[in-house]
């Protein structure tokens, strides 16, 4: 068995800053290692395959899923599901890293609950959800069905929101990407 690491969870409502601080946090933070999830949908823009996500058919998610390959997956929106494979993380600390996800809210706390002491999962939490509307609507990535389910979604996992060690509020990015960077170098010090 690979000797275990730490893992910092960052979950949110889609549009709400995690990718970007997650991002940010990468650039800043070198014992930081990206866990690349595994997604059937298909890439968006510049994605790639193995940096941004793992592409993977349905067909092959389902069987990995049979095998126990994930240590947590989720069917986020219909036909279209996400997961980590539990090679991901092993393969990150065998590096002596610690692992950061940018993941969604239910996938966060499945983490959280299965790596309960070794990891620290932190909600970002945007100024409201008409801002959280606004974000999403400007990306212009999204069909207005797509939108409109990305709402609801929304809406539901802010509730979520308590279940997390640390709610990270992001009305400006900027002071978001230091209280988050300041809450990681903590962990990670004080937890070794």
């Amino acid at each position: 068995m690979n000797q275990e690491g730490k893992l910092i969870i960052f979950s949110a409502p889609s549009g709400a800053g995690k990718t970007t601080i997650v991002q940010h946090l990468l650039g800043k933070i070198p014992e930081l290692e990206f866990s690349v999830s595994a997604t059937t949908r298909k890439p968006r823009g510049e994605e790639r395959n193995g940096k941004d996500y793992y592409f993977i058919s349905k067909e092959d998610f389902l069987h990995r899923i049979a095998k126990k390959q994930f240590v947590e997956f989720e069917e986020v929106y219909s036909g279209t599901f996400y997961g980590t494979l539990r090679t991901e993380i092993e393969r990150i600390w065998q590096h002596g890293k610690t692992v950061i996800f940018d993941i969604d809210v239910e996938g966060g706390l499945h983490l959280k609950r299965k790596y309960d002491g070794q990891a620290l999962a932190i909600f970002v939490q945007p100024p409201s959800l008409e801002v959280l509307k606004q974000r999403l609507a400007g990306r212009g990535t999204d069909s207005p069905e797509k939108l409109h389910e990305r709402f609801i979604k929304a809406e539901k996992e802010l509730n979520y929101a308590p279940q997390f060690d640390i709610i990270l509020k992001n009305h400006d990015l900027q002071t978001a990407c230091e209280e988050a960077e300041d809450l990681v170098r903590g962990f990670m010090v004080h937890s070794s």
